[in-house]
């Protein structure tokens, strides 16, 4: 699917921002709606049924975390979070209420785009799994087809991104797999550095399918697994 056929919501309560997205996108061939606070970024999300949202974590009526807790309710959803704060503590609630990625302010549009549009087309290629049959590795059963996934019978909410993590890692269970590859086929970055996009997601992930489950190999990478997560 081209960027044409794609529509973006962008939440930013900065007009002057809001303007350079909208626009950067538009030009890019994206359809792009526009919001400017909490209430009206969930409103617009409810009519227009976006393919991705552009949100910015602070923001009028209510926060980035909780207009991401609320559309997420609906369907999931890619969304790139915007933030002026480099904390990894936003980084982490902004990841653990349904936020695909994140940019720190000042950003360059060029890196937004690119961005948006790997998070795109891992939207696409999750169509691609829907011939593959269930994995179950000990407690721990995924569904790729419905990208569900369960514990010990009790189902666990990921976000798009942290189920697409976590189903790169299952496809060789036990064997490590670098922070480089996770980049380029979670994240689409061939050849990038992002290790803290990484970190900070397989720390979500962590939280939700128990840290015993990932085991960390200092300096490369990951192992999904069931032992000791160091």
């Amino acid at each position: 699917m081209t960027s044409a056929c794609r529509r973006i919501l962008v939440v930013e309560d900065d007009p002057v921002i809001n303007q350079a997205v909208s626009d950067r996108l538009e030009a890019e061939g994206y359809e792009v709606v526009r919001a400017w606070d909490g209430p009206g970024a969930v409103a617009a999300y409810g009519e227009h049924s976006p393919d991705l949202v552009v949100l910015d974590l602070m923001l009028p009526g209510y926060d980035g975390h909780e207009v991401c807790r609320r559309i997420q309710t609906d369907r999931p959803v890619p969304v790139l979070m915007l933030t002026a704060r480099a904390d990894e503590t936003d980084v982490l609630v902004g990841l653990g209420v349904g936020a695909d990625d994140y940019l720190t302010k000042p950003f360059r549009m060029r890196e937004l785009v690119a961005r948006v549009g790997a998070l795109l087309r891992r939207v696409d290629r999750a169509a691609e799994l829907a011939g593959r049959r269930a994995l179950e590795l000990g407690d721990l059963r995924m569904d790729a087809a419905a990208r569900r996934v369960w514990r010990g019978g009790e189902e666990v909410r990921l976000t798009p991104t942290e189920f697409d993590l976590l189903l790169c890692l299952a496809a060789t269970p036990g064997a490590v797999v670098t922070r480089e590859r996770l980049l380029a086929e979670v994240w689409g970055w061939p050849g990038a550095s992002g290790t803290r996009t990484v970190d900070s997601h397989v720390k979500g992930l962590r939280a939700k399918v128990g840290a015993d489950w990932i085991r960390t190999v200092h300096g490369v990478g990951y192992a999904l697994g069931s032992g000791s997560p160091e």
